[in-house]
């Protein structure tokens, strides 16, 4: 286990850094509901995260993910892919990434956001959890780890679960610093909003690099063993 919980908590750490995410809960927490919304979206999103992962537990697991205690071809294919992908997406946002930080503007359905319904911010916890750009493959990635890890199942359904546990730092600081400071922090969240705001393409760039080229390595190694 503790192999498998090794080779997931790189990509875990790449999913908690999401600066939008952060953003988006920060807003979420301004709401005139912030503290029972904020729940609602750090729910959705550790359910997303889980969803995923257990989906590709299952798939593993029905294709054999792991054969003679060593990763399946088609498992290590799968990291190839996937770290060729975030290389390219990497490549994409550094040209698109503005000139100065200060010109970085966030989308536009953020400014609805205080207008969401409780079923809308569960939603969209769930969604940039299990359907974001950079998030879903790298849970894709750590869940293709798992299955592949010949590890039992309550075994692997727990390594999924720290997983899914610190992936959500990122997400659960915010709430954590509200519940902790109350109206004293909306100073540190604002801060914390503005830089997210300017270095989001910045720094989801450097991760896609860093983490397609872990990926890229993980599945050649698996690919040539």
């Amino acid at each position: 286990m503790g192999k498998a919980l090794g080779d997931v908590l790189g990509l875990a750490a790449g999913v908690a850094v999401s600066p939008l995410p952060v953003v988006a809960i920060i807003l979420v927490l301004a709401t005139p509901r912030g503290r029972p919304n904020g729940v609602l979206f750090a729910v959705g999103w550790m359910l997303g995260l889980s969803a995923l992962g257990a989906v590709m537990l299952v798939i593993g697991g029905s294709a054999g993910a792991s054969a003679n205690t060593q990763p399946a071809t088609w498992a290590s294919a799968v990291k190839l892919a996937l770290g060729v992908l975030l290389l390219l997406f990497g490549a994409r946002l550094w040209r698109k990434r503005p000139a100065n930080a200060s010109e970085a503007r966030l989308p536009k359905w953020m400014a609805a956001i205080d207008r969401f319904t409780p079923v809308k911010i569960f939603g969209l916890g769930t969604a940039l959890a299990a359907a974001n750009v950079k998030n879903a493959p790298l849970t894709i990635a750590a869940g293709a780890s798992i299955s592949s890890s010949g590890l039992p199942v309550g075994q692997q359904i727990a390594t999924l679960a720290v997983f899914v546990i610190i992936a959500s730092l990122g997400v659960l600081a915010p709430l954590g610093v509200l519940l902790l400071m109350g109206d004293r922090a909306k100073s540190v969240l604002g801060n914390w909003k503005d830089w997210a705001a300017q270095h989001n393409i910045a720094v989801l760039a450097v991760l896609f690099f860093v983490l397609g080229l872990k990926l890229l390595g993980d599945g050649i190694s698996g690919l040539t063993s």
